[in-house]
């Protein structure tokens, strides 16, 4: 091997192990972390007028939620450091699917369900076609801590929907339009990632996946 070839060879190795160092280092301080967001709390970590946020119930911090959740919805909020995942799970293109499940008032008919296939026209235009289906009640869930205000005349069931948009108030909206309204919203599932057995307010860090 002639000295130039060995230096090329030297230096070849010292940029793989600055790259490979590198990108230990990136995966060592990555954070991606799984929580059960209650009811009643925002999906941040600070608040003026002094509601329930993040800061409540997680003490790690510089961390952003991918895929906000409202104040009134539970489940699954994914909280990262990582701006390209956070964009991946975020971005319109990108068609991450998420799974729901949702308390409605009433009961509907298959062909009211049948309307989330084709799209439904909201006030911020037609939604994607998404799939909602009439699922009994999960043994996983738990009591909300503020009970669901129900009519006795009228029962009440449980939709699993399943969609890849995240419009504004989007799913309370859907099925308000197909004439039954959302008593409760709780997400299980965001591309990958799942709720799994974590209870209301509980979090756990996750590998990147």
């Amino acid at each position: 091997m002639t000295n130039l070839q060995h230096q090329k060879t030297k230096s070849k190795q010292y940029h793989d192990k600055k790259s490979a160092n590198f990108v230990k280092h990136m995966i060592s301080s990555r954070k991606i972390l799984l929580r059960n967001k209650p009811f009643d709390v925002l999906s941040q970590f600070t608040d003026q007028i002094g509601r329930q946020t993040l800061k409540n119930y997680i003490p790690i911090t510089n961390v952003y939620a991918a895929g906000r959740l409202d104040r009134d919805s539970e489940g699954l909020l994914i909280l990262t450091n990582d701006g390209k995942l956070q964009a991946k799970l975020t971005q319109p293109n990108n068609k991450m699917e998420k799974i729901y499940y949702v308390q409605v008032e009433g009961i509907p008919e298959s062909t009211a369900l049948q309307k989330f296939c084709h799209g439904l026209l909201l006030k911020d235009g037609m939604t994607k076609p998404a799939k909602a289906e009439l699922v009994a009640e999960s043994d996983w869930l738990w009591p909300r801590h503020l009970p669901i205000r129900t009519r006795k005349n009228i029962p009440t069931c449980w939709l699993k929907i399943t969609l890849s948009e995240g419009r504004n108030r989007q799913i309370r909206r859907m099925t308000a339009n197909i004439g039954f309204p959302t008593l409760r919203l709780i997400r299980y599932s965001m591309a990958n990632f799942q709720l799994g057995n974590l209870q209301p307010g509980e979090w756990k860090e996750v590998d990147f996946v």
